[in-house]
């Protein structure tokens, strides 16, 4: 049985490597801004997003479907997430977020998350009617996650998650399909402390979209007719690509007392289109009731205003706070987190977890 576990596990190493060496170009500057769907670099969740993803190596249940999704491997039976972020607090962005997580047998899980970004109402125009008397229209970025997890020891885990885009508004469209893999190694002193975390997850690999619609289409006299006979005539998109990534990430837990715990956590972030990014992060826990944690993402350029690429200025910091429900091992959390940002006022997650 152990040779059959490794077995799948080198597959699934050699499968993310593989897609790796064939799809990231990391950290290329001339490349930069030239990706599209860039929603799939938001964080919905919470609480992941209060130190910045530095846990990636250390992410556990349905949020580490961002992250690494080899880490809902680690749910116990079900999981629901609920979660509500206002993006770059002004600008009348917000995420609504929703997921569950189910374990399948002993050591499968599958996950389901939904992420709806909206953009609120924007007035139609034409060129004839450039006043706004046409109505209005609401853009909407959509994206489905389904994931599929697994334990393959005590100390190894992975998982695969095929994701569905959608970005609309009302006359013109773009969707693709993109997948993302991970694995996590855990590990520690003795076999009664795993306090050693370590993943590697590959992100957002998938086919190019391209807009197209009726959006795109406008009527035109036909040649040589006298304007007599019009022309239905559309125009082609560029297609663009997948905003493909790779985490890396190690955690460490400091057990101070019985129920302290300090866990320092960092990430490097290997992307296509963008600076590499690197995070730290550190989260003080208190009998699992209680967590408090806080990071920082740094990449190039990040403190010049003139040649940084990135509306994301560095801190992040969040809190939870879990209740039990009875003694069965039920819980409901409360989750919020913070990102810093330059311009606009920050980025505001609040999320509500229940562990049934």
């Amino acid at each position: 049985m152990k040779s059959v576990n490794k077995l799948k596990l080198v597959s699934l190493a050699l499968a993310i490597v593989a897609m790796a060496g064939s799809t990231v170009k990391a950290g290329n500057p001339d490349r930069i801004g030239q990706a599209g769907a860039t929603e799939l670099l938001i964080n919905p969740w919470a609480r992941s997003s209060g130190w910045g993803g530095a846990n990636s190596g250390a992410a556990e249940g349905l949020e580490a479907q961002f992250l690494n999704v080899a880490g809902i491997a680690h749910t116990k039976k079900t999981e629901v997430l609920f979660s509500h972020t206002n993006y770059l607090q002004g600008s009348g962005i917000t995420l609504n977020s929703f997921g569950i997580a189910q374990k399948m047998g002993e050591s499968a899980v599958l996950g389901l998350s939904i992420m709806s970004m909206a953009f609120g109402e924007v007035d139609i125009t034409t060129v004839d009617l450039p006043e706004p008397s046409l109505g209005t229209y609401s853009p909407q970025y959509i994206n489905i996650g389904i994931s599929y997890a697994k334990t393959f020891s005590n100390s190894i885990y992975g998982g695969l998650t095929l994701r569905i885009i959608d970005e609309s508004i009302s006359n013109v469209s773009a969707g693709g399909i993109a997948i993302d893999a991970g694995i996590q190694y855990v590990t520690g002193n003795n076999e009664e402390k795993n306090n050693i975390r370590f993943g590697i997850a590959l992100k957002n690999v998938g086919t190019p979209l391209q807009f197209g619609g009726d959006g795109l289409s406008t009527r035109v006299d036909a040649p040589n007719t006298n304007n007599v006979y019009q022309l239905t005539v559309e125009q082609r998109t560029e297609g663009f690509e997948m905003p493909s990534l790779i985490n890396i990430g190690l955690a460490y837990d400091f057990i101070m007392a019985k129920e302290h715990v300090l866990t320092l956590a960092g990430n490097f972030t290997s992307n296509s289109f963008t600076n590499d990014q690197f995070t730290g992060g550190l989260q003080y826990s208190f009998k699992k009731l209680f967590s408090l944690r806080g990071g920082f993402t740094y990449e190039d350029n990040l403190f010049d205003d003139d040649l940084r690429t990135t509306v994301y200025s560095g801190p992040s910091a969040g809190l939870t706070v879990d209740v039990p429900m009875g003694s069965s091992g039920k819980k409901f959390g409360i989750d919020y987190s913070y990102r810093a940002t330059q311009p606009w006022d920050g980025i505001h997650s609040f999320g509500f977890r229940f562990i049934l």
